[in-house]
């Protein structure tokens, strides 16, 4: 790549820029990556938010109403449109209080498991017919097991398979 230098410029202030470009990137993956203790529910310092909620109402872009709901402190996160790692991203959750209406079964992520929170994200970024509705990784949620008791599985045959 060639990069335009003005008269009079030196070669260390351009190494300066890119220095001063290598921290903001590192320093903006440090943001938006997970914290490391998130799924554990063992936090030292600090008391997590994460219960279930009954008398809500969200519906989703299917018009599927859920009445309960998993309201928990998370990291700021992809909402994926199934469950899946390197799936289509649908949305972005930028607050890191939210709230999560069932869970699902999906594919292996980076906390271990392979629980998947159906919820809808703040921010819509592909697919706007859905209205930011898809799944988040557990990790991504403070909570003390996986998946969260009292919320219901998204597909109710599951509840039966995890003898929940």
């Amino acid at each position: 790549m060639t990069t335009y230098e003005p008269a009079g410029r030196s070669g260390r202030r351009r190494t300066g820029r890119w220095a001063l470009l290598a921290a903001t990137a590192a320093l903006a993956t440090a943001l938006t990556a997970p914290p490391a203790a998130a799924g554990t529910g063992q936090e030292t310092g600090t008391q997590r938010i994460c219960n279930t909620r009954t008398g809500v109402s969200h519906t989703d872009h299917t018009g599927q109403t859920f009445t309960t709901d998993l309201y928990c402190e998370n990291a700021v996160a992809d909402v994926f449109a199934s469950p899946q790692n390197y799936g289509t991203v649908v949305a972005k959750l930028v607050t890191t209080l939210s709230w999560f209406v069932c869970w699902e079964t999906g594919e292996l992520h980076a906390g271990g498991n392979r629980i998947w929170y159906y919820t809808q994200g703040d921010r819509i970024l592909n697919w706007p017919l859905r209205e930011g509705w898809g799944y988040v990784p557990a990790f991504y949620l403070w909570t003390a097991e996986d998946p969260f008791p009292g919320l219901p599985p998204c597909v109710p045959t599951l509840k039966q398979k995890t003898g929940s």
